[in-house]
């Protein structure tokens, strides 16, 4: 788009990861909901965090993850998100800079810390995330950075900050800048449980903000209440632009004008870990936008940027993006 200095800017919580292997055994005993989102607060994190074996801490946050995707690709991203003032947020920012990434957001200062996830990954490669949100969510308005909005293309804004009133209001402050400015916003519905709580909330935005939307199966069919994909399906084309709609290995199916496009996924020799799977697929797709590429091309770059994060333990590329899309011949 014209003026842009940013391909896209991501507005999320941000989050430090606290990646460990466990079987669904351990998962029963601490009374985790597997292959779920589970809130937590920070004595129930410091719990988890000690009886993680071996963990990997690293950064993460849908968000975030998915603007370091975008960096990954070549893409000009920026990101906005309340951390802490303390050792996790220290290493969010520096991993967000050393990613190319501008990170400016005021630290918090008195309060809560750096929120943390505490990822629990089982031998079949799902997630089972326990979230204490701390600082993450005590974003405001006044928080939000309205000149890298303003510069951004498209504007990418992550559900789970849905929880809080204040970072609701903050979510919603930053889409009106961006339309206001002329540009794009894409919502991604981040979680089914996060759509259960915020139904309403979400339905109202995708209808009278949203661009683009991603969300997966699970996810649809709370949005719109129903077990039939095809009307759930029917139902978001009628509310929105563009989306895109995972179905873990049956691929994607994209959404714009005319028949929506089924996308099939990437082979993966091994899955090790599904954590971040939808936001770097939703990378790869924003990168196609701000591309201008077909939104077929954008699919299959996002189901190459999935591809490469759930074969190695972590929510962000191991491989440079650009040159696994060069390789599979995608510029071609």
């Amino acid at each position: 788009m014209s003026g842009a200095k940013f391909d896209v800017v991501g507005l999320g919580n941000a989050i430090v990861d606290v990646l460990a292997r466990a079987d669904d055994a351990f998962l029963a005993e601490h009374g985790i909901a597997k292959d779920a989102m589970n809130l937590i607060d920070e004595p129930r994190a410091e719990l988890l965090t000690e009886h993680a074996k071996n963990p990997i801490i690293t950064s993460g946050g849908s968000g975030a993850n998915t603007i370091a995707g975008l960096a990954s690709f070549g893409a000009s991203a920026g990101y906005i998100g309340k951390i802490a003032d303390d050792e996790l947020g220290h290493q969010f920012m520096r991993e967000m800079m050393a990613a190319g990434v501008p990170f400016h957001t005021r630290p918090l200062t008195d309060g809560p810390a750096t929120a943390r996830s505490i990822i629990f990954v089982t031998d079949d490669g799902h997630r089972s995330m326990n979230t204490f949100l701390g600082a993450s969510v005590l974003f405001t308005k006044e928080d939000v950075n309205a000149e890298m909005v303003r510069n951004g293309a498209i504007l990418y804004l992550e559900g789970y900050l849905f929880d809080k009133d204040e970072a609701k209001e903050a979510f919603v402050h930053a889409a009106e800048i961006a339309k206001a400015a002329g540009r794009k916003v894409a919502v991604t519905m981040s979680d089914r449980f996060c759509v259960d709580r915020h139904r309403a909330s979400f339905r109202h935005l995708v209808k009278g903000f949203a661009d683009i939307v991603f969300a997966n199966e699970a996810e649809l069919l709370s949005l719109y209440e129903t077990e039939d994909f095809d009307a759930a399906l029917r139902a978001l084309q009628a509310d929105c632009a563009v989306a895109a709609v995972t179905r873990s290995e049956k691929g994607s199916v994209v959404i714009g004008e005319g028949a929506p496009v089924v996308v099939p996924a990437e082979p993966v020799s091994k899955v090790v870990d599904t954590t971040g799977a939808g936001d770097q697929y939703a990378a790869g797709f924003l990168f196609g936008i701000a591309r201008g590429l077909p939104l077929a091309t954008c699919a299959r770059l996002g189901h190459i940027a999935a591809a490469e994060v759930i074969s190695h333990f972590g929510p962000r590329p191991e491989q440079s993006y650009k040159a696994l899309a060069e390789k599979a011949g995608v510029f071609a």
